[in-house]
């Protein structure tokens, strides 16, 4: 007679036995739910954290070259003669 083995629990009928039951069996699944589950609170709770802190928008970088005042200075001694 062989060993019975219990089937795994049912969400909706022991939702906490059964994520001890996949965290146990199912470590990589579960965890990545669980980690995952985080998104939304990530989404809309760290923007206003960090403008709390003074970490604002960023600044453009430049989309062309600053051209320096006045004459250009041509230089002396590279010629290719």
């Amino acid at each position: 007679m062989a060993p019975r083995v219990a089937p795994s629990p049912y969400f909706w009928a022991h939702p906490i036995r059964y994520c001890r039951w996949a965290a146990h069996e199912k470590p990589a699944i579960w965890y990545s739910i669980v980690l995952g589950s985080f998104a939304p609170v990530i989404l809309f709770g760290v923007p206003p954290i960090r403008r709390y802190f003074g970490d604002g928008p960023i600044e453009r970088p430049p989309m062309t070259y600053p051209i320096p005042p006045g004459p250009r200075k041509i230089p002396e001694g590279y010629d290719d003669e």
